[in-house]
């Protein structure tokens, strides 16, 4: 009797934590994008108060959003090494934040030679919309077709990825491939990054925006530069390093000993260096 009872109670026990588990993991279904994505929502001021000559544009994806977005020009038509054939960047920033705090990286592009679009991602920086995996690969294509009609049309634009805009860029050169890539703090895929920070949890399973950067560039021709930290606490410096020897046209690697994952210097001049070496080098393949 002692023993049927000692059994029962084991079988109710192992009934609630098994339901515990699939309430805790449902909860994670649902509301693992507040896990990925931190928009700051607030409107930004307009371009020009914060960039040179720079102006708002409007990015109009292909499910009917209209989302702001700054154009910088370029500075100075020569400094990319070829007048005839101008370059622009398109910046895909990270998860966090919005375009106001990649102003810096934007001017140091365009003081080199660069124009640049930096875009803001649904639901970022006053924008409409809810970010997902899908929506933010509409932002992407909605962004390349934008700064198509300001004269740079793929073949003269180089999408630079931040941490969770590399899985965007990789994505978006998937489908229209650019001159060049420049991944900033890369990941294999998102579960990778996932499983580092949540080790208990089957993230692979649950996990439904998944940006896979090594599988999206797997075929590609694009010459690509690798630029990470060497004390990256949000991504891991080896995962970065993965993407940099898996790549199929790597065309640099840059490491930025002791940095971490947005520290200053990995929003400034020498990652500013390293894309303009990559316009160098693409640029007069571009026109050809």
């Amino acid at each position: 009797m002692a023993s049927t009872a000692r059994l029962r109670q084991a079988g109710v026990v192992g009934l609630a934590l098994t339901v515990l588990f699939g309430v805790v993991m449902g909860m994670l279904w649902a509301w693992q994008r507040q896990l990925i994505y931190f928009p700051d929502t607030a409107p930004v001021r307009p371009a020009g108060e914060a960039i040179g000559d720079a102006r708002d544009v409007t990015l109009r994806t292909s499910d009917g959003l209209e989302l702001g977005a700054w154009f910088v020009p370029a500075q100075d038509g020569t400094a990319q090494g070829d007048p005839a054939m101008p370059m622009a960047v398109l910046v895909a920033p990270g998860n966090g934040g919005n375009r106001a705090g990649r102003a810096g990286l934007a001017d140091e592009l365009s003081r080199r030679g660069l124009a640049v679009l930096l875009m803001d991602y649904r639901g970022y920086g006053g924008n409409p919309g809810s970010p997902s995996e899908d929506g933010l690969t509409a932002d992407a294509l909605a962004a390349a077709a934008a700064l198509d009609e300001l004269g740079f049309p793929p073949q003269r634009t180089i999408y630079f990825g931040e941490s969770l805009g590399t899985g965007v860029v990789a994505g978006l050169a998937k489908r229209r491939p650019p001159a060049g890539i420049v991944l900033r703090s890369p990941f294999p895929d998102l579960a990778a990054v996932g499983a580092h920070h949540y080790p208990l949890l089957p993230v692979r399973l649950l996990l439904r925006d998944r940006f896979p950067v090594l599988e999206d560039l797997s075929g590609s021709r694009v010459p690509t530069t690798v630029i990470y930290g060497g004390a990256d606490s949000v991504v891991p410096t080896a995962q970065s390093a993965r993407v940099a020897d898996e790549v199929p046209n790597l065309f640099e690697r840059l490491v930025v000993e002791g940095a971490d994952h947005n520290d200053p210097v990995m929003f400034g001049g020498r990652v500013a260096d390293a894309t303009v070496r990559l316009a160098r080098a693409v640029s007069g393949a571009s026109g050809r």
